[in-house]
Formats: structure tokens, sequence, C-alpha cells
């Protein structure tokens, strides 16, 4: 398959299965379905949201689009300068090659940090990995990074600890790091959740401003609608390892079609204390994605759900009109 110029990454039929109970001497043959027969194309240039619950899948596909996990099935194609690469097939020279183009930030800044390394070595560590330029080639790049991400002068940061920084700055440092050795691709793992309300402005103002001066495309993994809707372009709502719902952000916001996306947006809070909310129209707690059947993800919560549902496999991803994508079929 050939993919369009204008597609960064192209993901089909990936999977990934945990197992459950395998032994040293046995293997299991209970598998946790962490991502299921996934399906999406991320256009060059552009933010895309992945939205859900916690356990969903979202930073387990994050995880496979950056090759630190491997998948169990499927494809994920990125479209190099030098042509079409498949991340799922790369081992050796190339994966090292292939981190060079594709980065990701992760949630907690300080976890995802050395506390013996300096900020400077932080960032520089990449370029190192790499081999990219001198030590004064690295220190200059570093220093123009930090003043790029609003930690300026560079020079009272670069020779710091994680520990000396506050959360926000800390993760600016991670942005800064993620984007050293100039990547196309950029997956975002809910970087403003653990930030205070004050900062995460900030940092989300940053990053927008970021991949217009720097042409990266993200994935921004979120649980958060509101910072989706800043944030994205496309938004593709995840359920149990499944994408259920994939549209442009302001269409799927204002025309949510999935029962599921609809008690989403339900959570979302409005300032007016005399709005009414609809009552959610789902039921139950979130399932185990532990051998699931093969039917619809959502059937057991569902309150459109029916013998039809019950009877036939999961729904696939169909346009129902202005390229709003939706697994139901009562939709």
């Amino acid at each position: 398959m050939t993919v369009q110029e204008d597609v960064l990454v192209n993901i089909e039929h990936l999977s990934k299965l945990f197992p459950v109970g395998a032994g040293v001497f046995s293997r299991s043959d209970t598998y946790v379905h962490a991502v299921s027969d996934l399906n999406l194309k991320i256009m060059s240039g552009e933010s895309v949201g992945l939205v859900g619950e916690s356990g969903c899948g979202k930073t387990t596909t994050g995880k496979l689009l950056t090759r630190l996990l491997d998948p169990t099935e499927g494809k994920i194609e990125l479209n190099t300068y030098e042509g079409v690469v498949d991340i799922a097939s790369l081992r050796g020279k190339n994966l090292k090659k292939f981190r060079q183009m594709v980065q990701m930030i992760f949630q907690d800044p300080y976890e995802s940090m050395n506390p013996r390394l300096t900020i400077y070595d932080t960032i520089a560590e990449p370029m190192d990995v790499q081999g990219i330029g001198s030590i004064t080639d690295r220190e200059e790049r570093v220093a123009e990074l930090l003043e790029t991400v609003g930690l300026a002068p560079a020079a009272s940061f670069m020779f710091r600890y994680p520990h000396e920084l506050s959360g926000g700055q800390r993760q600016r440092v991670a942005i800064a790091r993620a984007l050293v050795i100039a990547p196309i691709f950029v997956v975002a793992d809910e970087p403003t959740s653990m930030l205070d309300v004050s900062v995460r402005t900030g940092v989300m103002n940053l990053m927008r401003e970021l991949a217009d001066r720097l042409s990266v495309t993200y994935l921004y993994i979120t649980h958060d609608l509101a910072v989706a809707r800043y944030m994205c372009d496309r938004i593709a709502v995840m359920y149990l390892g499944k994408i259920v719902e994939w549209a442009e952000t302001e269409e799927l916001l204002h025309h949510p079609q999935h029962p599921y996306t609809r008690a989403l947006l339900s959570a979302v809070p409005v300032p007016d204390p005399t709005f009414e909310r609809e009552p959610v129209e789902i039921k139950g707690g979130i399932s185990k994605p532990v051998n699931p059947l093969p039917l619809c993800r959502f059937y057991e919560r569902c309150p459109r759900a029916d013998d039809f549902c019950k009877n036939n496999d999961h729904p696939p991803l169909e346009d129902k009109g202005a390229a709003h994508f939706v697994a139901c079929y009562k939709v």
C-alpha cells in the first residue's frame, strides 16, 4: 500500500496484547487486549487528539507509535524524507535512526528524567546518543531550545538539576528534550495533567507555538476534552482499545454520535450554575479488556444495543458524513 504524501503516520490493524498469568515454562491463553485492530491516519502538520477513560489504551498506543513497545500485530507506516518506513519492523541501526524522527513527551516530567543529570545533560542526551554535533554545537542547541521554551536566561538553567525546578519548568525541559533532535512527529502523553492549572495554559500555548514554528506533528493523548479542543485539529475517541468515533474537533464536539462520546461530553464542567445537564445515557462501569468477545466493546453499557449488536462483530468505523467516522450500528 502506498501512503499519500500528506499522510505522515498510517496505522493499519494495530493490536497489542499482554499475556495474563504466564509463567517461565508456560504460555498464557488469557490476554489483555490493550489495543485492538486500530486504524488511523495522521496528516503532516496536524495535531490529533486521542481521548478516553483511563485504561482504554491511549498510552499503549503512544508507546507503540514510538516503538517503546512492540506491536502484536499490524502496521505503522511513517512517511519520512527517504520514503515510507514500517515502524513495526525496524531493528538495530534503522530503529536508532527512527528515534531521531519520533519522540515522546511523558506525563510526569520528574519521573521521566534522571535526577543525577543536569538540565543540560538531560536535553543534550538525545544528541549524544545520535552522534549529532560537537560539544560546542550541543551547548548552543540546548541554550537555544531553553530560550525557545521560555527558560531564560538559559545559562541560569543549564546546570541545575530536575529537583531544583518547578513542575511547569520541568515540563518545558521535557518539551525541549523531545525537540532537540528536530523530530517530525511527537507523541505527547497528557503533558499538562501533572501541572497546576495556573501553568497549564502556558505549556499548551508553548506546544501550539512550537508546532507551527517547527512544523511538528502531534499525537496529543488526554482524558480532558477541553484540552483536546484547544490543542487538536481532529479528535479520536477510544474505548477498550478501539476507536469508536473520529472527526474534526468542532464537528465531533458539536455533533457527537457515539453514545460513549456523548457520555464523555456530558462530564465536561459547564461554568454556569443554572445549567441543567441531561442525564448520562450509558450504564454500568468500564469492562475489563481480558479476552473480550468479538461483539461491540461498548455493548454492555450501550443504551441503544439490541440483538443485532449482540450477534455481530464490533462495528467498523464508517463515514456518517462530513468526514465524521463512527463505529456503531445504530447511528
